[in-house]
This record gives C-alpha cells, sequence and structure tokens, in this order.
C-alpha cells in the first residue's frame, strides 16, 4: 500500500515516517509541507538518511491521489479542514491526526477558533479511539488527540461500567513540550520550560469537549468533566491523572477486572500492578493504565501515561490504518518502548 503524509516537518509527520518505515505492507510514496519544498526530507533531518530521503513537495491533492492509496494529514489545526474536501468527494482514504474532522462545526469553531469543514464532509469522518472502535472498510478516519486518548482510554471502562459518579470526574493532565507542536513561543521557550511546571488552559483546552463526546459514547448522561492541562519540562509524553467517586464501594480487585475485561485482547493497553510512569512507554504505542483507591474517600485515582507523538498521535493513526485494512493491529510496531 501506499501512503502519502501531508504535514512532513511537524513532530507527528516525522513520527510517521519512522513507523511507517518498519511497517511491512506500507511504502511512502510522497511527503508534503509548505516549507523547505524540493528539499530532502533526509538532508534537513540527518537521523533519516537512508529511511526516507524523498523530496518536500508542494501540496496536490491531484497528485497524491495518483501516487498514493491513502493520505495522512498531519497538519496543525485549521489545515486539514480546508484540505479534505477533494479526497472525500474522490472517495479517497485519508486519516487526519489533527483535530479538525473530531467535532460538529459549530463546537469545533468555538474551541479551536478556527473555521471548520463542512458538515457534510465532517460527516464522512469516524472517529477512531482504536481500542473501542471498528473502522475495517471505513475510509475517512479522525485520530484522537493526545490528552483525550489518555483520558479516555483511562475513563472509558468506568463510563462503561456505570459504576461512577458521573458528576465527580477530576483530570489533571500533564504533557511534554512537543505536545505543543513546532511552532515557536514564548511559552516553550527554553528558558520558560526548564526547571519549570506551568499550568495552561485551564478549562479551555480543546480536547474537553472531544473526551466529553467520547465518555459520552459509553453513558449518554455524561455531560461534564472537569478538565486542566499543565505543561512537564520534559520532550514527550502524557500522564492523565483522573479522580473520580464510586457509586459503591468495590474492592481492589474488582476494579482491576473491570480494566482486564475491558481490555482484554487489546495489545497496547497494560493494566500496571503499580502506578504507571512516563519511561516505561516512551517509544511506543502502548497505553500504561494504573489506580489506586480510597476507601475512606471513596476516590478512586486512575493514572494512564502515553507517547504523545506515538499512541497520542502517529501510533495510533498508524493503528487505525491497520484496523482499517483488516491487517494485525500491532503490525509495524516495535514492541519494546525506548524507556529514556
Amino acid at each position: 500500500m501506499k501512503v502519502s503524509i501531508v504535514g512532513i516537518t511537524g513532530y507527528s509527520g516525522l513520527e510517521l515516517v519512522k513507523l511507517l518505515n518498519n511497517h511491512k505492507n506500507v511504502e511512502i510514496a510522497s511527503i508534503h509541507a509548505t516549507k523547505e519544498i524540493g528539499r530532502r526530507l533526509s538532508d534537513l533531518y540527518p537521523y533519516l538518511s537512508g529511511v526516507c530521503d524523498l523530496e518536500i513537495e508542494a501540496f496536490d491533492a491531484e497528485s497524491i491521489m495518483d501516487k498514493s492509496d491513502l493520505v495522512f494529514f498531519a497538519t496543525p489545526s485549521g489545515v486539514a479542514s480546508q484540505l479534505t474536501k477533494a479526497f472525500v468527494e474522490a472517495d479517497f482514504p485519508v486519516i487526519d491526526i489533527s483535530g479538525d474532522h473530531r467535532l460538529p462545526a459549530e463546537i469545533y469553531k468555538k474551541w479551536y477558533k478556527k473555521t471548520p469543514a463542512s458538515e457534510e464532509i465532517l460527516n464522512k469522518f469516524t472517529y477512531s479511539l482504536a481500542e473501542f472502535s471498528d473502522i475495517q472498510g471505513k475510509k475517512f478516519i479522525s485520530n484522537p488527540g493526545c490528552y483525550a486518548t489518555a483520558t479516555e482510554l483511562a475513563l472509558a471502562p468506568l463510563v462503561k461500567a456505570k459504576i461512577i459518579d458521573l458528576d465527580s470526574i477530576i483530570v489533571d493532565a500533564k504533557s511534554g513540550l512537543t505536545g505543543a507542536g513546532k511552532a515557536l513561543s514564548e511559552s516553550s521557550h527554553f528558558v520558560n520550560v526548564h526547571d519549570n511546571y506551568v499550568t495552561y488552559k485551564l478549562n479551555k483546552h480543546q480536547h474537553i469537549p472531544e473526551i466529553v463526546q467520547e465518555l459520552k459514547e459509553f453513558d449518554n448522561n455524561l455531560d461534564h468533566i472537569q478538565f486542566s492541562t499543565s505543561l512537564l519540562p520534559v520532550n514527550r509524553g502524557i500522564m492523565a491523572t483522573c479522580y473520580v467517586k464510586l457509586k459503591e464501594p468495590l474492592s481492589e480487585s474488582e476494579i482491576e477486572k473491570i480494566y482486564q475485561d475491558a481490555y482484554a485482547n487489546k495489545p497496547f493497553v497494560r493494566i500496571q500492578k503499580d502506578l504507571p510512569e512516563l519511561h516505561n512507554v516512551i517509544g511506543s504505542n502502548f497505553t500504561d493504565i494504573g489506580f489506586d483507591y480510597n476507601q475512606t474517600t471513596n476516590v478512586l485515582t486512575v493514572i494512564a501515561v502515553i507517547d504523545n507523538l506515538v499512541k497520542g498521535a502517529a501510533g495510533q493513526a498508524v493503528q487505525n490504518l491497520n484496523l482499517m485494512m483488516g491487517w494485525p493491529e500491532d503490525l509495524g510496531f516495535t514492541k519494546t518502548p525506548s524507556y529514556l
């Protein structure tokens, strides 16, 4: 299968190259960006020499469809929404890693402050949190956001089992710096990030409506969550710490069984005996989940960790490609996290 990548110079686009290079069923046919056009990717990023030596091309939908069988969009918010129409009209498969096809138009406009795609186009896309999706044969996939992936995987089994007070959900999520993308800003400047810890977009993060929208699939009575996001002084990783109150006290073995049953035969979710840590998932498509139950307060704390560039972006996009095509879910992935 031949694929194209639009947005090749961003973190997610570069991560896609590394993952797809290990995928025996996929060949990268073309790569596209708005800058560095005509230059070889490996000249810009020497670590990709011999991995991807393709020249970066300007975006051209017809050219992509002539060369490839599917296109990935790894672009900043507000780009894919303006470019996917030609592919949808041609019934040409798309996997969008950005947030542009996750929400209804008016909600997207409110939270992203960008011009949305038309409802006609949005209605063609399927939001695919890979562990809970049946997308074989689908052609237009919207990949979940990084914070959303960790939070949804942490909470979905509890919401589905209807054992928690839905009004009690509090999520304290933290991200490494690559979660903000490559665009330079004062908040991502080294001197402001190093040895620092900053909370941002409190109650305003664009992944909030996405998380609520997905969790409502498991219990339509869920209307809101309390959600905060903070920046960790690390390169990669997401940690979502979720606090919920149980409707009735449960034993730890009963809680563990809920998670084990939810993720049985799901190769990329690992339920941990201890609380998970970032290093154990960095460089991998794994989600590690652990929990602790306080019987005194009746509060269950669930922690999920992912690599924001892999499971939170490019990795889940490849996982979704495998599901679309009916291939083994773990095809193209190495089994061992880099750890450091």
